[in-house]
């Protein structure tokens, strides 16, 4: 007699999952598709649940054996071989774009900042691609492709006419083209002064000459020694000084000039001109001369007053220094190895040239010496001195003698 009660499994322990290998898997298909068999059965002779076997069963059907194993699904070989191809045909094209990309970075980074940045900027003006891909790619930074603002309006009244400014100082630089924009702007403040009008701002001559190239180029001399003395005197009539220099003329002829120069007003009082040495006589009538043009006919000096040179022969001389002592003035020589003590002298000589003598007919000796008087005159009514308020000596000096 048969048994038709329920059989119930009681599960008393920790029951660990069951692993199956492929072969084992393909073992229970196999015997569900024998004569008679059923996925229930074969589960049930080897205690797995009836779905696992079919699920295999229906894996193998489509010629997966190897993912019968993990229970994945797979795809025809068709299809997989398919694929593959695919993916061997991507793996060559990214290669061969990779490859073209670094070859135009390469290029780039041969074209220099400026040519890349424009480079970037066109191709993201075309709004083609997102800018940060566009800056990495081209190794730009993106505040680089960020569009500029619009410049600013000016602010304030427009610049006032300079065809009219412009054209005097083009006939300043003209007939003085040793001059630069700070003198330049001390004969336009002249000039405006006579006529009572405005002067034109020293910033605004300077705008216009470096405009139109009318600056002079900047000195460039080397260092020169440290000289803490001061050479100049708050006082006119106090301390004279003087020195000699050289004018080289266009045919190799040479003339040597003296001068007297006073080291408060800046005023050339007298000078002496020749084509020898200057000597002792030389030097005690320019003395003289210095004398009648500040003191009249006298024959000694009401007060007495310095008499700066250097260490030359011709004021060193016994003659010379007893001469200078008898009309009232002081000799007094610079230190040796100390050129800085006579430096007013020395910068009178170095302008003269500079302003002068470089700019002048010195096509032989006798040209050069009947030009001296004229340059010395120019040099006392009109050329401007920065120590001295950019006003001429003569200015200078009828500005003190009016207050």
């Amino acid at each position: 007699m048969t048994d038709a009660s329920e059989k119930v499994e009681v599960i008393t322990s920790v029951q660990r999952r069951r692993r199956w290998s492929a072969a084992e898997k393909m073992r229970m298909v196999e015997e569900s598709l024998e004569l008679g068999a059923s996925v229930s059965l074969v589960a049930r002779r080897h205690g797995v649940n009836p779905n696992q076997p079919f699920t295999w069963r229906r894996l193998a059907a489509h010629g997966a054996f190897t993912a019968a194993a993990a229970g994945e699904e797979v795809v025809p070989a068709s299809d997989y071989r398919a694929l593959q191809e695919q993916i061997r045909e991507l793996h060559h094209l990214l290669g061969k774009k990779t490859l073209e990309a670094e070859i135009l970075r390469e290029a780039l980074q041969h074209a220099g900042s400026q040519k890349r940045i424009a480079a970037a900027r066109a191709t993201a003006a075309a709004r083609r691609f997102p800018v940060k891909a566009v800056a990495r790619t081209l190794g730009v930074a993106c505040s680089s492709l960020a569009p500029k603002p619009a410049p600013a309006r000016r602010r304030g009244r427009p610049p006032a006419p300079e065809d009219d400014l412009l054209a005097r100082i083009t006939a300043i630089v003209a007939a003085l083209p040793s001059y630069g924009y700070r003198r330049v702007h001390a004969l336009l403040r002249r000039q405006a002064e006579e006529v009572g009008q405005p002067s034109p701002n020293h910033k605004r001559v300077w705008r216009i000459m470096k405009a139109h190239g009318l600056l002079l180029a900047r000195h460039a001399g080397g260092t020169e020694r440290r000289h803490d003395g001061r050479v100049a005197v708050p006082e006119r009539n106090n301390r004279w000084c003087s020195d000699g220099f050289e004018i080289a003329c266009d045919n190799g002829e040479r003339v040597r000039v003296a001068l007297a120069l006073d080291c408060c007003d800046r005023e050339a009082m007298s000078f002496v001109g020749t084509t020898a040495g200057i000597s002792g006589d030389d030097l005690r009538d320019l003395m003289v001369a210095a004398v009648e043009r500040r003191f009249g006919r006298v024959n000694r000096l009401p007060q007495p007053i310095e008499w700066l040179s250097d260490n030359g022969s011709p004021y060193a001389a016994r003659d010379t220094r007893t001469f200078a002592r008898d009309i009232g003035l002081l000799p007094k020589t610079t230190p040796l190895e100390s050129p800085q003590s006579s430096g007013m002298a020395e910068a009178f000589a170095r302008t003269f040239k500079h302003d002068y003598v470089r700019v002048g007919d010195c096509a032989d000796a006798q040209t050069a010496l009947r030009s001296l008087p004229a340059w010395f005159t120019h040099y006392n009514e009109v050329h401007p001195h920065r120590a001295l308020g950019y006003r001429s000596p003569k200015q200078f000096i009828r500005a003190i003698l009016t207050t």
